[in-house]
């Protein structure tokens, strides 16, 4: 009995040096990383309370053009983000890649994980708002065409600003959900599109199949694809996307849709991925990411 006392007491010792260790960790990596944002940022933009850091991304043609506010993933702003930014410029955008976390940003995923957890909801409305506001008053741009797009965290947070903000001219979701009762849909005014792996351990499919059916019944032209065996957060920098595959294809699933939506381009048909999808496997830990972070 002594023995498993012992045994018991040492292993409570070590959780609890490692749960003081993993809380420790979070404002060591902020000190660590702290000037990431300021260094990948070119703009500064009036907020409601605090001022926006911004990566800003212009066509090199003259405008006025319509643009684009792209949401970063859980991570924050980092240079992958930038680097998408750069590439949809080059299609005649402005680009907008606002910095939602105030300064944070992270490969750290307990930091992570605080940054989603700590930062209200509406602060990045908020925040939002000032973005698109400064955008619809620049002369460069057409301010009735103006999307809103995201990655995970950024893809749940794209749909929630729509819903707050109609006048978003098109809304694009990669691999986000969020909890939203199906009337409220009705007042989105531009088109949707959703981008999912098929084997993301984060998002069930069931959730997908059923945002799809409430936009569609809510009366909002939607397009959803799911690409087979693609795990959550797929789509990464732009080397993944020249380097063609899923990433390649989902990106250009994006090009031909905002082309559509804000271009008035003519619809591009585009390969659909293969519709037989794997067995889908939740993970303990893709629920509890799916929960805090793309979807709660």
């Amino acid at each position: 009995m002594q023995r498993l006392k012992r045994v018991v007491g040492w292993l409570g010792a070590v959780l609890s040096i490692g749960l003081v260790a993993l809380i420790v960790s979070i404002p060591v990596d902020a000190l660590i990383g702290s000037g990431r944002v300021e260094a990948l940022t070119n703009t500064i933009i009036p907020g409601a309370d605090d001022p926006i850091r911004a990566f800003v991304a212009e066509p090199s043609a003259p405008g006025p053009h319509p643009a684009v506010i792209m949401v970063h993933e859980w991570w924050g702003l980092r240079p992958d983000i930038i680097e998408k930014a750069t590439a949809l410029a080059a299609d005649g955008y402005l680009v907008v890649a606002p910095d939602t976390f105030r300064g944070s940003s992270t490969t750290w995923i307990p930091r992570a994980i605080y940054q989603v957890t700590t930062t209200p909801l509406e602060q990045v409305l908020a925040d939002l708002d000032a973005v698109f506001a400064w955008l619809s008053a620049r002369p460069d741009v057409i301010a009735n065409r103006i999307a809103v797009i995201g990655f995970c965290y950024g893809g749940r947070t794209s749909l929630l600003y729509t819903l707050h903000n109609p006048a978003v001219a098109a809304t694009g979701i990669f691999y986000g959900m969020a909890d939203v009762e199906p009337a409220a849909l009705r007042q989105i005014q531009g088109p949707v599109l959703g981008i999912f792996g098929g084997a993301d351990a984060s998002i069930p499919l069931g959730e997908v199949a059923q945002l799809e059916e409430n936009l569609r019944t809510a009366g909002v032209t939607t397009r959803f694809v799911i690409f087979p065996d693609q795990p959550h957060a797929f789509v990464g920098g732009i080397d993944s996307i020249t380097a063609g595959g899923a990433a390649g294809e989902a990106w250009q699933v994006l090009r031909s849709f905002l082309a559509e939506a804000l271009l008035n381009r003519p619809a591009t048909s585009l390969p659909a991925p293969s519709s037989t999808l794997a067995a889908q496997r939740i993970t303990f830990f893709g629920d509890i990411h799916h929960r805090f972070v793309c979807g709660w």
